[in-house]
């Protein structure tokens, strides 16, 4: 068995301006930098102390690896025997030198491309850096419908052998043409995965189970969608408290949730669930 774990700290801090995130150009101060350091520091302890296997997800506020501390808990993460993979979500903004010091076979990066923030050519960049680095990464951004020639220059300039995802905008109903549609999966065969709400309720998920969500406290959730405190990971025996659930919400649209409903058996879609990496686009690492 592994631990799917979706770890997310206090951390609430970005240096992007996206208009439709609360997060944008905000700023943690001092103490509460520490605060988020000293969680992390505890988890990471934590993680070194299982004897089951995990993947990890760090699914921050804002971005996190422009902070050296989650860049060393990264690296360590990804050479403990115990942690099959450690992936998380960012802008991908950091310097990657530091990333030639982690464990490949374990370590990802979910990167999101944000049109409003960065060039196509800064961020491929970027990427291709993650190239000769030899890590295992995917990219995406949210699918708007002025954006689909840009996810089309994506593709182009991106190494063939990445995953290139497309979140699906669900705001608007019928959001999409199937010409649209169509010229969408040419880049991200998965989309129709993503451009629907999965009817979830009393359906069998892992979340609760063998996947769950923690906080900087070490507060558990079932998932990022459910909340209602199951228990903590610090309190002992904490593991008799995760056990089989049927989901109690009428429908999962994001990919952090649905991914758990067993229905979808995504685990043989994905060589890493976390990374939002797909078999077919597995990517062979150099020794």
């Amino acid at each position: 068995m592994i631990w799917k774990i979706l770890y997310r700290g206090p951390l609430s801090s970005c240096n992007y301006s996206c208009d439709y995130c609360p997060f944008a150009k905000t700023k943690n101060t001092r103490a509460e930098l520490l605060d988020d350091k000293q969680k992390l520091k505890r988890f990471v302890e934590w993680i070194k102390d299982r004897k089951e296997n995990v993947e990890i997800l760090f699914a921050p506020w804002g971005e996190a690896l422009i902070r050296n501390y989650y860049q060393e808990a990264m690296t360590e993460l990804s050479h403990l025997p115990n942690v099959k993979n450690v992936t998380i979500q960012t802008n991908l903004t950091c310097d990657t030198k530091w990333m030639s010091k982690v464990n490949k076979n374990t370590f990802s990066l979910w990167t999101t491309f944000h049109p409003s923030q960065i060039s196509l050519e800064k961020f491929t960049e970027k990427c291709k850096e993650l190239d000769d680095l030899n890590v295992r990464y995917s990219v995406g951004f949210v699918a708007l419908k002025e954006d689909i020639s840009i996810l089309q220059k994506l593709r182009s300039l991106i190494n063939e052998d990445v995953y290139i995802w497309a979140n699906a905008y669900k705001r608007v109903p019928n959001y999409y043409t199937q010409s649209e549609i169509e010229t969408i999966k040419k880049v991200d065969p998965l989309f129709d995965i993503n451009n629907k709400f999965h009817p979830s309720k009393g359906k069998d998920c892992s979340a609760g189970n063998t996947s769950f969500s923690v906080d900087g406290d070490g507060n558990i959730t079932r998932c990022n969608f459910i909340k209602g405190q199951i228990t903590n990971i610090y309190s002992s025996a904490f593991e008799k408290h995760l056990k089989p659930r049927k989901c109690i919400n009428k429908t999962c649209h994001c990919y952090i949730g649905y991914i758990h409903l067993k229905e979808l058996q995504l685990e043989n879609t994905y060589q890493s669930i976390w990374g939002r990496i797909p078999v077919e686009f597995r990517r062979k690492i150099k020794s």
